[in-house]
């Protein structure tokens, strides 16, 4: 089975940044099917353009662009591309990252395929950091994992405890187009619960408030499609549900401190590489 060192991924890459136990790639998918394969370091993958099949010894699942997986350097897998472009974000860590943050790799088994708009956030952000590369990107990067980390440790024990049935319900609600079209006494009426006690309830499974889970998710679709460059700021502001412009701008900068139209220009692509 292949083994794949820090930093190397199959495909072009369009930049590669090496930090000090981080190494993050922003790679062109460029195979139709790559065999069995692990890494040495385990990773996340988001995707940001196109889509991929990805199978492991346990399951297998359809990974298409906004999607983010954690990948732990046990988890031996293959990919199949279909016939369209794909682009994929990874940041790898060393296990010396983990050692000199506290924080445990051990513990990780497989590939965690995860959904919580304020993980997706940080990974976006430090998209965002990885193009500007000044002198505090790497703090930010390293902040941004930590939390990222210290998030998915939270869902784990979310998980390993007894949900409530109406937990499950809203999330595949929270994910789907469904959202938009409803307030919240229409969403406690469809899982059978009480308004009041739905938004007591919500932080305590989704780490925020319903309303910031659903505008981040909003907010998250937005950097993805900017970063596709495919869409012009109006139309991603109504494809991402915003109302008006003004609206979208305004959310847009209480995350990213800058308006889309700077975020676009500062992401633009680097030279293209080739590894």
């Amino acid at each position: 089975m292949i083994k794949l060192s820090k930093g190397n991924f199959f495909g072009n890459h369009y930049q590669k940044v090496i930090y000090d136990g981080i190494c993050i790639t922003d790679t062109e998918y460029i195979h139709s099917k790559v065999d069995w394969h692990y890494h040495e370091n385990p990773y996340f993958t988001y995707i940001l353009e196109g889509e991929v099949y990805e199978e492991n010894k346990k399951e297998g699942y359809h990974l298409s662009s906004g999607s983010l997986v954690y990948h732990n350097w046990q988890d031996s897998h293959f990919n199949i591309k279909p016939p369209k472009f794909t682009r994929g974000f990874h940041i790898e860590l060393s296990p010396k990252w983990f050692e000199k943050n506290n924080l445990s790799h051990e513990n990780s088994q497989g590939s965690i395929h995860i959904n919580n708009p304020l993980i997706k956030q940080c990974i976006n952000k430090i998209f965002v950091e990885s193009k500007i590369q000044d002198t505090q990107s790497l703090l930010s990067i390293e902040m941004l994992l930590s939390s990222s980390l210290d998030f998915s440790q939270v869902k784990e024990k979310i998980n390993n405890r007894i949900k409530p049935k109406w937990v499950s319900q809203l999330k595949d609600i929270l994910h789907s187009n469904e959202i938009d079209t409803l307030n919240l006494n229409q969403l406690a009426t469809v899982l059978n619960i009480h308004p009041v006690y739905l938004s007591r309830e919500f932080p305590k499974h989704f780490n925020t408030t319903i309303g910031n889970y659903i505008r981040t998710q909003k907010i998250n679709k937005a950097l993805i499609l900017i970063a596709q460059k495919k869409l012009s700021m109006t139309e991603i502001c109504y494809e991402c549900g915003f109302y008006d412009q003004s609206h979208f701008i305004n959310s847009f900068k209480k995350i990213y401190h800058q308006s889309p139209l700077k975020i676009s220009k500062i992401i633009k692509e680097v030279n293209y590489l080739q590894f």
